[in-house]
């Protein structure tokens, strides 16, 4: 049986090197960042491009999820909507699949502290953190198993995922 890990949550979570880390713990294992599915300039957010990156996102995992040579699957982006992650999965097949939906959260002041870092190290602009702030309690309201990013190493989180 395989395993497909959902991992959400907002902007400077923590989703892209949580899910590197599971990459190298999982025996025979993929990671997919929804981001690499759209990484566009200009970054433009359509009714055309939504469609379109989740379109690509279902072509990658599906293709995944039919390829012998993989057990574990890993797939990380915002969503920060239930909707979000009910068109992905409806989708997908997941015959013989375990899928385990998880949220990275965070509080406010270590949210903005990672972003603070990011923005000085040119990784992204300024006009991230209002919005990924605006999103942190989105995620309570989704049916994920949420996870408490704040004051934790890569590994106490990986390890949490590891142990569902």
């Amino acid at each position: 049986m395989k395993t497909l890990y959902f991992i959400g949550g907002t902007m400077g979570v923590g989703k892209t090197t949580v899910s590197q880390q599971l990459k190298n713990d999982l025996p025979d294992s993929v990671f997919l960042d929804g981001d690499w599915c759209w990484d566009a300039n200009p970054f433009q957010v359509t009714e055309e491009t939504k469609a379109m990156v989740i379109r690509n996102i279902c072509y990658l995992l599906n293709n995944f999820l039919h390829c012998t040579a993989y057990k574990n699957i890993i797939f990380c982006w915002v969503m920060h909507e239930q909707s979000i992650i009910d068109e992905i999965i409806g989708r997908l097949d997941t015959d013989n699949c375990k899928v385990i939906k998880i949220s990275l959260t965070v509080d406010e002041k270590s949210l903005r502290n990672r972003l603070s870092s990011d923005i000085a190290h040119g990784i992204r602009t300024d006009d991230v953190v209002e919005r990924s702030i605006a999103r942190i309690k989105m995620y309570q309201a989704l049916d994920t198993i949420k996870i408490d990013t704040g004051n934790k190493t890569i590994r106490e989180i990986a390890d949490e995922i590891l142990a569902l």
